[in-house]
């Protein structure tokens, strides 16, 4: 069976606070963005980004394997860019499982993405607001594979392909050579879902594979992508709030003092700005795109979601923003009873002095 379709790196980093996407797109001399995404099935107009990304293309560039691929690079406004490298794939199923694979573990593509986003800032590093020193990063991968007409020159449907190359198809998503086992087979097919007949998501923690037309793929593949994005900004929060969190207990452990509880008012304070500003960071990144009840997009971007663990790493976040305004309720109540103390503290030397210098009058 001869297949045919797209391999692509999906590279994202996350390089500041935010992006200004209007002076990102003068810098790029870009047209207004379109609706994103482009649903290919029915969904309400108003459901789309806030603010749509902007795309900038890089064009065919050689990369390290001796291929070229098309790159082109989306900026969001919440401070992450997303570099992808896609190139065409025709061949058999062994073929690709071990393109899909060879891909999905090169330690040269990343760098190599990278490397081109630097050079694009050269030209766009402008309309970077609070750029950060260290990128975090993340990879993902997307199979797409062109529908497949079968000898009776009808398109094998979904059901048709995970009953009779399910194994192959779980081997892609996991970026595994060698088989997997039934169980884990099974698993793998289970963060499946079509909407035609002849379309087909699997979705994977590193990748996932496309079943579809490269046109009708491509909103799907944006969603990946945003959930990719949504991935990537809650583990920094995660590790900035581990970070906070870690330092405000090592402050407790030593405020042992009266003027340490008098402190204590000024640091949570400090505490819940910084508690406030990552919160609201944390509300435009998950409301970047809105997906309501039953809609098919809202299904296919639960299901990327949790499985590549942006849902998991939102629940850290969330947690870790709870414990910051605990800490904050208990920083106050400590500077409350720190300054009553030290209010009765004052009432009594005050009545002391009153005292001894009452004496001191009779004695006179």
């Amino acid at each position: 069976m001869r297949l045919s379709g797209t391999i692509r790196g999906i590279y994202l980093f996350d390089l500041a606070e935010s992006i200004d996407l209007v002076e990102l797109a003068a810098l790029l001399d870009a047209r207004e963005p379109r609706r994103e995404p482009s649903f290919r099935h029915a969904a309400p107009e108003y459901v789309r980004f806030e603010r749509a990304p902007v795309r900038q293309s890089l064009g065919r560039r050689k990369l390290p394997g001796e291929f070229e691929a098309d790159v082109h690079i989306r900026y969001f406004d919440y401070g992450v860019a997303c570099v992808q490298v896609q190139r065409s794939f025709a061949g058999d199923w062994e073929q690709l499982i071990v393109a899909a694979t060879n891909w999905m573990s090169s330690s040269e593509l990343e760098p190599c993405a990278k490397a081109l986003l630097e050079e694009a800032l050269q030209q766009t590093g402008r309309a970077l607001t609070k750029r950060y020193s260290n990128w975090l990063s993340e990879d993902y991968c997307v199979v797409q594979m062109d529908p497949v007409m079968g000898a009776d020159g009808r398109i094998r449907t979904a059901e048709e392909l995970t009953r009779e190359r399910g194994d192959a198809i779980a081997q892609i998503v996991r970026g595994e050579l060698s088989r997997l086992s039934a169980a884990e087979r099974e698993e793998v097919l289970r963060a499946g879902m079509s909407y035609y007949p002849t379309d087909l998501l699997v979705v994977g923690w590193v990748g996932a594979y496309v079943y579809d037309t490269a046109e009708s793929a491509a909103s799907t593949i944006e969603l990946l992508e945003y959930a990719n994005t949504q991935l990537l900004e809650f583990r920094y929060y995660d590790e900035v709030l581990t970070g906070v969190l870690r330092d405000v207990y090592k402050r407790l452990e030593k405020r042992n003092t009266l003027l340490g509880r008098w402190r204590a008012g000024q640091e949570a304070e400090s505490l819940n700005t910084i508690r406030l500003d990552y919160q609201e960071l944390v509300e435009r990144t998950d409301n970047a795109i809105k997906f309501l009840s039953d809609m098919f997009y809202a299904r296919m971007y639960k299901l990327a979601a949790n499985r590549i663990g942006a849902t998991d790493y939102l629940d850290l976040v969330n947690e870790k923003l709870t414990t910051a305004r605990d800490l904050y309720d208990s920083m106050v109540n400590e500077f409350h009873q720190g300054r009553a103390f030290f209010l009765e503290i004052t009432v009594v030397v005050i009545l002391l002095i009153e005292i001894v210098l009452a004496i001191s009058g009779r004695r006179r």
